[in-house]
């Protein structure tokens, strides 16, 4: 299953970072994986129609859970993107393949995949971004570290930057790509195009790498057409720059949680608004906010999270990130 590992691979003539997008790692969000197809033709057309055209740096796009993408399924025994720990990779890097579970196995084939494309680069940065969609509909957003760097690149999707989400979860991409972690200067980002099944969902993830690339210095302001920018500034139309995280509802096994129908990313909601149900009876929002990422899919740990707006200065978060 390794060979199907790699979507697709790009490397300019001139050196940069080593961009790592991951497409898929939830087994039921194709477009993450279908975005970097797309994107991968466009890169090998583009210097044709413009000679002028340069890229640095080296992109890789990685298909996340193999054995989940195979069922349509967000993962098989548990949730891929929740194995990010140093604990995980240090288990599963340790015992015998055929000893470890389905996620177990992606996060170890993920690992050595990655540690193969760092070796063979060498590079002096290193950027990850993670792509996602979610089971609402409603509007598109970045999920970002602490990090400025992280903060900045965020802001160039033109899209709603989420603070603090990684505080409210554990073991994710985000959590593992980092500076300290793998011993290079790494940034870590994750974007989320829109609703599973959503065919702009696709879209706006290509518009998102296209401006990821120039973000990160891969390619030149003037090789980005401006309908990219348009599309995802049309679609973040009325949505706050930037939030954080309030709170999260966490599922337990056998919870038997049902989100209550009609809530989108950032519908608007009071304290004390009816929002879910579980074996225990009626879930009530504690605090006004918005609501972020129902769930209306049979597998997830995470019932809905509530974030609110942030005011800050945009600018100053661009010129720390320098």
């Amino acid at each position: 299953m390794q060979q199907d590992r790699i979507i697709d691979s790009y490397q300019g003539k001139e050196r940069g970072p080593l961009l790592l997008v991951l497409g898929s790692i939830h087994g039921n969000e194709p477009a993450g994986t279908l975005a970097l197809q797309e994107l991968f033709t466009m890169l090998k057309k583009e210097p044709k129609k413009n000679p002028g055209f340069s890229f640095h740096g080296k992109l890789v796009g990685i298909r996340g859970n193999l054995r989940a993408i195979e069922k349509n399924q967000r993962f098989i025994d548990k949730d891929l993107n929740r194995q990010w720990t140093n604990e995980n990779i240090n288990r599963v890097s340790s015992n015998p393949i055929t000893s470890l579970d389905s996620e177990d196995q992606e996060l170890r084939e993920l690992i050595d995949c990655i540690t193969t494309e760092i070796a063979f680069y060498q590079p002096k940065e290193i950027i990850l971004l993670d792509l996602h969609t979610t089971t609402a509909y409603g509007g598109i957003f970045t999920v970002v570290s602490d990090d400025p760097r992280s903060i900045s690149l965020g802001l160039a999707m033109h899209a709603p930057v989420i603070k603090g989400l990684l505080n409210g979860i554990s073991g994710t991409s985000l959590h593992y790509f980092n500076t300290k972690n793998l011993g290079i200067s790494t940034t870590a980002l994750c974007f989320e195009s829109g609703q599973h099944n959503e065919p702009m969902a696709v879209t706006r993830a290509v518009s998102a790498l296209v401006n990821f690339l120039r973000a990160t210095g891969a390619v030149k302001p003037e090789d980005v057409e401006h309908r990219h920018d348009f599309l995802l500034k049309t679609h973040a139309e009325n949505l706050p720059a930037m939030t954080e995280l309030i709170t999260v509802h966490t599922i337990k096994q056998g919870d038997n949680f049902i989100m209550q129908p009609g809530f989108t990313n950032f519908k608007k909601i009071k304290e004390g608004t009816l929002l879910a149900t579980d074996k225990n009876g009626n879930i009530l929002a504690p605090c006004d906010g918005m609501i972020l990422m129902p769930l209306y899919q049979p597998q997830g740990d995470d019932g809905f999270f509530i974030v609110k707006e942030v005011k800050t200065e945009i600018n100053h978060i661009k010129k720390a990130a320098r």
